[in-house]
Parts: structure tokens; sequence; C-alpha cells
């Protein structure tokens, strides 16, 4: 491998768009209530020029497939119950995040391309857990680094034993970085390897195979390969009987978003945004729901993509995955709702009264859920403005409290219409632990931590309508300026906001975030990733002379010895 040029490679627009016709690096293969997903990448398919995707290795592309695979398999295929990982090259299942990308990638870069892998092994992780689909990595050859962080994330892995197929995480010792995707952690906290073990795998760049990665809990089974087919689809079988996954339910298509994309902005049928490029920021608006709220469950299955909690989730989705891609000098988001507090709540109804009992709808509130944590971990600041004409209530209300700051207009603007009533806050139920936060905890839990009376008084408040002096008192909003300070207030903070360091506000926010305990999804997305991004940029790693840029040229990395 040659070194990559000094200067970073040029970074396209990227597109989160991708539906199983169109995949370059992935077959999916559904085969009643098992599917089988083999990675099998294009080596000239890479995101961005400069590199070869070779060994089955990965950058955002391969990624972006997974990511739109794991959703379909969730909404369109209710009737799977297993899922088997495998690469469709022999002897080879991954070989991890390309190097030579990464050696030419932007720091940028580099960190966005982390956080959605990490996000969407975590989505691997949250369908087992929640959609009655258990992954499986069938390692049918050697995984290493971001290969066997991929596997990781599956509930079992299975090794083939062929005396050559191995599973390693040898960034240390080769790259002189950390794996990215969480392999550190999940290493000890999911598969409970002991602490030694984990310092001696980390740091043996050839990995560890056959009944070894087993003795470590490495893997939970080698399979010689002449028996390999069969113990792989027994074991699907096994994993599949214990779903309790609808057998006869219709899957809901998830056609392409609809977006009108301008210099200016995005707008979507239920979501836009608006770019402030002179002062840094973007106004998100959710519209609320419109129309009639359907009553029963088969009026959400007819209305499947369309039903707006849905719909509105797939659209916020996309456009926070592409702001933080594509537009990263835009860092404030204000958020707005727009729409009737009651509708709302109707809508919340229905997810609430079937989520325990229906796929479809369970899927739909695990989704909001996944979407409202990428919020969480976006390095973004956050600033809801809620304002006559809101609907923060039940559901849509996460998204205010999800932010670092909230503000609430405390009656009416002059310019504005005095029709109508002023803003409104609604908590529900589904405010008490419907969508936890990556620390386990409500976001009303981590707001109030360690005080669970005040906790249990919010409770006593659920299902109705509080307004701006009420919910500062509560301690539910940052401030309630009058119609006279309104403005003012708005802009002296947007102001100071933007005066400040960048890096030091992403590092304030995330620690200010997530409060309590610590869980292996905030330890993934705060610890691991964050000294993950100090080394990314330490001359050890990306320095001319670092192991990121000398690897494959021959010569070794020339190291500081300092420690810091």
């Amino acid at each position: 491998m040659t070194t990559s040029p000094a200067e970073p490679a040029p970074e396209p627009q990227v597109s989160f768009d991708a539906e199983p016709g169109s995949y370059r690096h992935w077959q999916l293969d559904v085969q009643g209530e098992v599917a089988y997903l083999r990675l099998d990448v294009a080596e000239d398919g890479g995101l961005v020029p400069g590199y070869e995707l070779k060994m089955n290795s990965y950058d955002l592309g391969v990624d972006i497939e997974l990511h739109d695979a794991v959703q379909r398999l969730r909404f369109s295929h209710p009737q799977v119950r297993a899922v088997v990982l495998t690469s469709a090259k022999d002897r080879n299942f991954c070989a991890g995040a390309n190097i030579r990308m990464l050696a030419q990638s932007s720091h940028p870069w580099k960190v966005n391309f982390c956080k959605f892998t990490n996000e969407t092994r975590n989505e691997i992780e949250d369908a087992t857990a929640h959609s009655g689909q258990t992954w499986i990595a069938a390692v049918n050859g050697t995984a290493a680094g971001g290969g066997y962080e991929m596997a990781l994330a599956c509930e079992q892995i299975l090794l083939v034993d062929d005396n050559s197929s191995a599973v390693a995480l040898p960034e240390v010792p080769l790259l002189g970085v950390l794996p990215g995707t969480g392999g550190l952690t999940r290493v000890t906290d999911k598969r409970k390897v002991r602490k030694d073990r984990a310092d001696v795998f980390a740091t043996r760049s050839e990995g560890i195979r056959g009944k070894q990665a087993v003795e470590w809990r490495l893997v939970d089974e080698v399979i010689p390969k002449r028996q390999w087919d069969e113990t792989v689809a027994e074991r699907a079988a096994e994993a599949a009987a214990r779903s309790a996954r609808p057998a006869d339910a219709r899957g809901v298509d998830l056609p392409q978003l609809q977006r009108e994309e301008t210099p200016d902005g995005l707008r979507y049928q239920h979501v836009e945004a608006r770019y402030d490029r002179d002062g840094g920021i973007v106004e998100i608006t959710v519209h609320g729901p419109e129309g009639h709220v359907p009553d029963t469950v088969e009026r959400v299955h007819e209305l499947g993509a369309q039903f707006w909690p849905l719909a509105m989730t797939r659209e916020l989705d996309d456009l926070i995955l592409r702001l933080r891609a594509n537009e990263r000098e835009l860092g404030t988001w204000l958020i707005r709702t727009k729409g009737d507090v009651e509708d709302a709540l109707a809508f919340e109804r229905v997810i609430a009264e079937h989520s325990r009992d229906d796929w479809l709808v369970n899927e739909i509130r695990h989704y909001f859920k996944r979407v409202l944590k990428r919020l969480d971990v976006t390095s973004r600041s956050l600033i809801a403005l809620i304002e006559p004409g809101s609907c923060f209530a039940g559901a849509l209300l996460e998204l205010a409290l999800a932010c670092d700051r909230q503000y609430m207009l405390d009656g009416f603007l002059e310019e504005d219409s005095q029709e109508g009533e002023p803003a409104q806050l609604v908590l529900s139920e589904s405010n008490f632990g419907t969508f936890p936060m990556g620390n386990g905890l409500s976001r009303l839990a981590s707001r109030f931590y360690d005080d669970e009376d005040h906790v249990a008084k919010l409770r006593q408040e659920t299902g109705r309508r509080i307004d701006a002096a009420e919910a500062l008192e509560l301690g539910l909003v940052t401030d309630a300026p009058d119609d006279i300070d309104w403005e003012d207030e708005i802009r002296i903070m947007l102001e100071e906001r933007a005066s400040l360091s960048p890096d030091a506000l992403t590092g304030m926010e995330a620690n200010h975030r997530f409060v309590g305990p610590e869980t292996m999804e905030t330890r993934i997305f705060g610890r691991l990733s964050a000294w993950q991004n100090w080394i990314f940029v330490r001359p050890n790693a990306a320095g001319p002379d670092g192991a990121l840029r000398r690897y494959g040229t021959g010569r070794r990395a020339d190291f500081d010895r300092r420690r810091v």
C-alpha cells in the first residue's frame, strides 16, 4: 500500500439514499424466516476517489447500504426472525475500515464515518433486542478490525475452523489508533472477555482463531468447514424458533424520500430546514400531523410509510444525517414544531395502545427512539424554541428535551396574531421511559437526575397543557421571556454561542447530555470515541511519519514516546 497524499482528498456531498436494487456491496437474500446478508464489496465502489476497497474493506458508502438493509429487514420483512451476516468472498469475512480511505480523509470525515458506523452497529443490536430479529455473524474468513466489530454487534458469532480464519482488532499495533466502532468496549462489556486477555487480543495483530477464540469468549462457536453451511443454517433456525415475530404479516415498503434541496435549506413533507450561513445556524421545523388521525391499527398498516409518525421519523433521520455530513459549519440547530397539540397526542395514543401487540407500531416506536438517540450524540448546539402554534407534546416534546436549552415564549409577539392559544407543553406517559437515552434513562430522568420526587411530581402533570410560566417553574424550560424580551434574548444567546470554540462546545455538550449511569452505549460514544478522535489527530497516528500514514509502505512508524 502506498502512502496517501498530504492533503485530504475532496469530500463529496453525502447522500444516505439506498435501496436493495442499488446496492453495490451487499447481497440481501430473504429465505422465509431467515435472511442472509452477504458482504461483497466492490473494489472500485469507494465513495471518494483515491482508494480501492480490497479484502472486503469498507467505507461510508458500504455502511450506508448496511443501515438501509437493517431498516428494510425490520419494516419490509416482518416474517424474518433471524439474520445471518456473512461474506460472499471465500476465506475473507471483512478487513474492516479501508486504511487508505482513513489515511487520506480529513479529521471531520473520519469522525463522522466512525459515528455513523457506531450507530449502525447499535441498530443491529436494537433489532435483536426489540424486533425479534436475531442477528448471527457467520464469520467464514478472517474478520479484522471493523470486520470483527461488525460481528460483535451480532448476538452470536460463529467462526469457521479452517486453520487460518481468525478474529482480530489490529488497530493499536498496526495503525496507532483504536478500533473505531466499539470493539474495545464490546469485547469487555458484551463478550465479557477478561481485561488481561482483552489487552493481549488488542495488541496481537494476527488475532486469535479456533478453540482459543471460543475459550476467550471472542466467538461463541468454531465450526469445521465441512459442516459450515449446515450448522449455520441450524443456528439460524434455532434463533428463528425463539422469536415471536409474526410469520404471516405483510411488510411495509419504504420508498425513497422526496425532498427539495436548495442552497438555503432542505424541505420534506413533514420536516424542513432553513440555513443561516452567516450566523452558522440551521432552523429545523417538524410539522405535526394533519387531517384524520387513524384510530385502528388496521388503518396504520394501510397507510404504511405514509403514516405520519413513520414518515416524519424517516425525514428527520435523513435530515440529521445530511446536516451532520454536509453542513458542518452550521453549528447551532434551532428546533421548532408546528401543529395541533391534540392531533400530535392522538397519533401518540395509537403508538401507546398498540406497540406491545403490533409489530409495525413497535418498529415505529423504536425507530423514533433511535433517531432521538442520533440527535443526542450529534455534535451541534441544540436549542428548542417553543412558540404559539408549537406542538411539543408527548413524543414530540422529546425533541425539546433532547436539546441543550429550551426557550418558551410567554404570551404572543406583538406582530403575530393574538388568536389561538399561547405556547404550551403537554407531558405524556411516553416522556417517562418510552424513548430511553443511551444511558438507559428517560430524558426527564436525565434532566432531573437523582431527583425522583420531582420526576414523580411531573408524572402527575401528564395530559394537561402547561403554559410558559408553569413550565419554567417546573424546570421544563431554560427560560420563558415575554414578547418584549423574546427577540433580544434569543439573539444574544445565539451570538454568544457563535463566539465560543466549537471544539469546547462539543466536549461540553457531550458531557452534559449523558448524566448518571455509564452503559456500553455511552462508553462507546463517550469515552472510546473521545479518545479515538484525539488519537486521530496525533502525529503518532496521522502525522507524516505516523502509523496510519506509513501502513503498507514497509517503513516503521516513528513514534514520539512521551506519554501525556
